[in-house]
């Protein structure tokens, strides 16, 4: 069986862990030009103008964490580590 190539494609699928307004509705990744990123998306009601409904999107790479607020726990954060590795 022949390895499918994602390159510039993506997913996005119902945001179950929804917890507030402000979550996404819709999160998934992406793939662009070979780099992986997070995607979000939020159901957007129709406005005034008789426009039909639709979806804000969001991308953020994917080095970085999904969630803005998360911050390695400080232990983590000064740790020192050896130069020799064992293996």
């Amino acid at each position: 069986m022949s390895q499918y190539d994602n390159s510039n494609r993506g997913g996005l699928w119902g945001n179950k862990n929804k917890q507030s307004d402000n979550h996404p509705d819709f999160t998934g990744h992406i793939n662009i030009d070979g780099k992986e990123y997070w995607l979000s998306g939020w159901k957007r009601k129709p406005d005034q103008s008789d426009r039909a409904p639709a979806l804000s999107l969001s991308i953020k790479l994917k080095e970085e964490s999904p969630s803005r607020s998360y911050q390695a726990p400080a232990a983590a954060q000064n740790e020192d580590f050896e130069e020799d590795i064992p293996f």
